[in-house]
């Protein structure tokens, strides 16, 4: 999607029902009033356009939810940060600056999804355009559920239920537990499914919006979380992901047969739309998530502004099989490697990098020289690469754990992963091979490490162990030797508290709901 061309009309609806950071607060805001807005097709265009100013937000797809994931053992807060610690050690109490903001946006987007599925059937108005715009509403409240849900919620509580039948109310008590949401992310996603269309049919323009594809593979990630509470719902996995490879708009994984490239090449500019995108964040050089800047070497060399957080720990490097050598390449930067940087080649080696590795898939912008791809305000580090949520690889992955959780052979999708990265297949896959592939593959992305070994029950175990790097003799020398050392002292999770993170006080405050159990 065109972001630029569709801020003033995002602004228009911003003012037209309010941003409230308490999520009950219904007054409208501006000269634009609820009245006499929702009246023309341009309107339910406006108003689709809005749902989507949150997804490239800071705070929420820029590094927001990355403080969460970066909680996991496969990375470290790569630079001194009190407020990253806390969260890293689960001292957090939800209102630090970093994520406080994150469960009101999802509110929000909410919030204008409710108005849409209200207002838009009584438009008159072109009825494709009609149901895409009602598609995209439910598509986006879903998608904010599930996130809310994963994050927040639990078998004791879930989150308040907001639909545009009681979005009215003054107050929202929570959910019974997180298996409530989820049935109405459910019923979201497979309203979105119906109505939208398939990516194929959109013009460059609309790219971006959401999506028949992306509707299903988010119901099956919904079933694959949903799955921890009632193991019936692998079935419903194993449908939804199939569902998405037979859905007509040629799903697959990028593969010409060139482990060498082909895994590195999904995270090309060139491929942002490729057969492998489900959902990502649009990005571009004045708009879009901040995410690769963030992972930049601090200072990039001197060269642009970098900021050096989330760092790969050599736990998640020696995950790797020594035959993965292209994918792990493709992931990690290691002393002495060759790459592209800002139209030089250079070979790696960091003065500011804690565990002596920098994640490299976000890497390829900055291959040339800043003002191709890169934006030249490096305190806003967004790029031409749109930063993926959900792709192809990780469909087939909930396939393989949705079989083989049910007592089925998952070896098929699975191995069309391995296959790609030039590995031999398994045979009878098990579990363990599940969760590896899953870590090997999707490392340093928001397919949520974290959330990962907190729903197989292997957070505490994981998080007791304490995370390594290399301290190189020189750190400016490629070839210098190195020591492995202790990177931090090992963390207690308390899988009966820190298996969900707190709801911001602020928001337990004002909306009198009670605060997640232990936290």
């Amino acid at each position: 999607m065109k972001i630029k061309k569709f801020l003033p009309l995002m602004l228009l609806l911003t003012l037209s029902v309010g941003c409230s950071d308490d999520f009950t607060e219904l007054t409208p805001k501006g000269s634009t009033t609820y009245s006499n807005f929702w009246k023309t097709e341009q309107d339910a265009v406006a108003a689709s356009n809005a749902l989507y100013t949150h997804m490239y937000n800071d705070v929420m797809f820029g590094r927001g939810f990355f403080w969460f994931i970066n909680a996991s053992d496969d990375m470290v807060t790569g630079r001194s940060n009190a407020t990253a610690e806390n969260i890293r050690y689960f001292r957090t109490t939800g209102g630090e600056s970093y994520i406080r903001n994150i469960y009101g946006n999802l509110y929000q987007t909410i919030r204008r999804a409710n108005e849409i599925i209200k207002n838009v059937p009584d438009i008159q108005m072109n009825e494709a355009m009609k149901n895409r715009i009602l598609g995209e509403a439910y598509f986006m409240r879903g998608f904010s559920y599930f996130y809310l849900a994963s994050y927040y919620g639990d078998q004791r509580a879930g989150v308040p239920i907001v639909t545009e039948e009681n979005m009215e109310q003054t107050h929202f008590g929570r959910a019974a537990n997180a298996a409530e949401n989820y049935k109405l992310v459910e019923s979201d996603l497979k309203k979105a499914a119906e109505l939208l269309p398939l990516f194929t049919s959109y013009s460059d323009e609309d790219k971006g919006r959401a999506h028949k594809d992306a509707a299903l593979g988010y119901l099956a990630k919904t079933y694959l979380y949903w799955a921890r509470y009632d193991a019936s719902k692998w079935a419903d996995a194993e449908q939804a992901a199939d569902a998405v490879a037979n859905s007509g708009s040629g799903r697959a994984l990028i593969n010409t047969g060139n482990p060498k490239e082909d895994f590195a090449s999904v995270f090309y500019i060139a491929n942002n739309w490729s057969s492998e995108y489900i959902w990502s964040v649009v990005s571009g050089r004045q708009t879009g998530s901040i995410l690769p800047g963030v992972m930049l070497e601090n200072k990039g060399w001197g060269k642009y502004n970098g900021w050096g957080y989330f760092q790969p720990t050599l736990e998640l490097y020696n995950e790797y099989e020594a035959a993965d050598v292209h994918r792990r390449k493709a992931t990690i930067l290691e002393f002495g490697d060759e790459f592209q940087y800002l139209g030089q080649t250079r070979r790696y080696a960091s003065s500011n990098s804690l565990t002596g590795l920098q994640f490299n898939k976000y890497m390829e912008p900055y291959r040339y020289p800043v003002e191709e791809h890169l934006n030249s305000n490096g305190d806003e580090p967004t790029t031409d690469l749109n930063v993926p949520l959900l792709r192809y690889a990780e469909i087939l992955l909930i396939k393989a754990e949705a079989q083989i959780m049910q007592g089925k052979n998952g070896d098929v999708p699975l191995n069309l992963v391995r296959a790609r990265a030039g590995l031999e297949p398994v045979t009878g896959a098990t579990i363990a091979d599940l969760k590896h592939e899953r870590r090997v593959e999707l490392a340093g992305e928001f397919a949520d490490r974290h959330l990962d070994l907190v729903r197989w029950g292997d957070a505490q175990a994981a998080y007791s162990v304490a995370p390594h790097g290399r301290v190189h003799a020189d750190k400016t020398n490629p070839d210098a030797p190195y020591q492995v050392v202790e990177l931090e002292a090992a963390r207690n999770f308390n899988p009966q508290v820190h298996h969900v993170w707190p709801i911001p006080p602020d928001v337990v405050s004002s909306s009198d709901i009670p605060q997640n159990q232990g936290w």
